[in-house]
């Protein structure tokens, strides 16, 4: 709900002056002289161009009591300005990038509940049409309609059109699936540990990614996650329970406060970190919203991450580590990796993380390419990186570049059918730990 509240928001501000101008036009705060100015932005954007007034009581009832007006003014405005969409109403600068188009809305099935057959079985009794597993990122592309594929890379991924709102759907509100972006399901399938693996999520809310860990452990071992707001705890907490997560223990504690020395972190093996950063590569954040980060902003960002990316590595029995963010900017990616790692010198090692991923880390320093990035353009995802680290062990054998999730799951051509899943299992309901 935060999100979507959060993305109201935001298009709310986008088109500010064009709801200004309706706002003037149809004279409604003249009429309504208690209704708020902000306020009558949001409500007038969400009856005119958002999902129609998900609002109840007074304030919905007195937006639909000027629509004729406000609609009438919305007709002579794209009649004055000769445009026919919504969205040329807009100043150039402010039209949303064709990537937050073309971006499909990606389902991930959550396999402590259900199976990715019988999800799909479930969306064709609701009229959707399968189409099976994907080839190729143009076959995304070229959804429509009521129409889903399997995605190409990721066993457990469904993709739908872009414009596909699923926020009401009983297989969501049931927790059986994750509405969650493709590149963001990347960090917790590369990291994959083995089912019994203990697993430090270090900051972990809102939980999408704890709860797909949980789903990867088939909710054996343990997930220690950490974040230090309360209500994101709290939000969490929620989000954990519906998705049917059993194996976590979640800390309201920052994670830089947390003693890697502790017995209770003594077989951490697993340690997915993503880390605050400026969030450049979330393509639903329209142009101009937010301005670019200043270069003192990306340092200060930047050394909390080198901080974070340490201390993460400092557990003693730690073998595998994804470092993860949703920006675009080298100084948060691969500077942070290979300043780090020069810091350690030869006991971790960068493995190549998914051979076949078509987008690969900046030449930033000998051997990035190992890491990966996502990009709207080129994967039809968010901004992403991922790095994978592993600690180097004297006689040890060359590193695998796919996690166990992947082995466990081959990819096209091994041998597996497009869909399969392991079957579901009744489970009486637990809280979080």
């Amino acid at each position: 709900h935060v999100r979507q509240l959060y993305a109201l928001v935001s298009e709310t501000l986008r088109y500010a002056s064009v709801l200004e101008k309706l706002l003037d036009g149809a004279a409604l705060l003249q009429a309504e002289k208690k209704l708020p100015p902000q306020l009558a932005k949001v409500l007038v954007y969400d009856l005119l161009f958002g999902k129609g007034l998900k609002c109840g009581g007074r304030w919905k009832a007195l937006a639909r009591r000027h629509r004729a007006r406000l609609e009438a003014e919305l007709a002579r405005m794209k009649v004055r300005h000769k445009v026919s969409r919504n969205e040329d109403l807009l100043a150039p600068e402010q039209a949303v990038s064709p990537a937050a188009f073309q971006v499909p809305r990606y389902v991930r099935v959550n396999t402590l509940k259900t199976c990715v057959d019988d999800v799909i079985d479930f969306f064709k009794r609701q009229g959707y049409t399968y189409l099976g597993k994907a080839a190729s990122v143009e076959e995304l592309k070229a959804l429509s309609g009521k129409k889903f594929l399997l995605d190409l890379h990721l066993p457990e991924l469904l993709v739908f059109p872009s414009q596909t709102d699923l926020h009401d759907n009983l297989l969501y509100t049931s927790g059986h699936i994750v509405l969650q972006d493709k590149a963001s399901c990347l960090p917790a399938f590369l990291l994959g540990p083995v089912v019994g693996s203990h697993v430090i999520d270090a900051c972990a809310a809102p939980g999408n990614k704890t709860s797909h860990l949980a789903a990867i452990l088939k909710n054996k071992g343990q997930i220690f996650a950490f974040d230090v707001d309360p209500k994101r705890v709290a939000a969490m907490n929620t989000l954990l329970t519906r998705a049917g997560v059993t194996s976590c223990q979640l800390a309201q504690q920052d994670f830089l406060t947390v003693d890697p020395r502790d017995p209770k972190y003594s077989r951490v093996t697993h340690i997915l970190l993503d880390p605050s950063c400026s969030g450049s590569g979330m393509v639903t954040r329209g142009p101009g919203q937010e301005a670019a980060p200043s270069a003192e902003r990306l340092q200060a960002l930047a050394g909390f991450q080198r901080r974070v990316l340490n201390h993460a590595l400092s557990f003693p029995a730690l073998r595998r580590l994804v470092y993860s963010t949703c920006s675009l900017h080298q100084e948060e990616n691969e500077d942070v990796v290979q300043a780090v790692l020069q810091e350690w010198g030869s006991a971790f090692r960068l493995v190549t993380a998914f051979p076949s991923w078509p987008c690969r880390g900046l030449t930033a320093f000998s051997g990035a390419e190992s890491c990966l990035r996502a990009s709207p353009a080129e994967t039809l995802t968010h901004g992403f990186f991922v790095a994978v680290l592993e600690r180097c062990r004297e006689g040890a054998a060359a590193p695998s570049s796919l996690p166990a999730a992947a082995k466990e799951n081959p990819q096209p051509g091994e041998g597996t059918e497009p869909g399969a899943a392991p079957k579901k299992r009744k489970k009486k309901k637990q809280w979080v730990k």
